[in-house]
């Protein structure tokens, strides 16, 4: 899968990216058929506790998958983010296997 990466207004380290993209390439075991994904890495508001924020959009056939996620380190809201996917993309496939 073709996974594109954006730190917006920061730099984001190699191992954070290195991270993030081990934890999305792990998505491929539930659903073999995506296609692209781009992953948005932000810095939030200072005054909240949770202000690192991944975004993350997986492109499969017929449809956008989304998920955003907020939490005090990337690496939590990445966690957070992939839970969230692996629920909405399990639930995808259901959707089109019932056809």
């Amino acid at each position: 899968m073709k996974l594109q990466i954006n730190a917006v207004n920061f730099d984001a380290r190699a191992e954070l990216q290195d991270f993030v993209q081990q934890k999305i390439n792990k998505l491929d075991t539930f659903y073999d058929r995506i296609v692209e994904g781009e992953v948005f890495l932000k810095l939030g508001n200072n005054n909240q506790i949770a202000n690192k924020i991944v975004e993350v959009k997986l492109f499969v056939p017929g449809s956008t998958l989304f998920t955003k996620e907020e939490a005090d380190t990337f690496e939590t809201a990445t966690d957070k983010a992939m839970d969230s996917m692996t629920r909405q993309l399990k639930k995808y496939k259901d959707k089109i296997t019932a056809h």
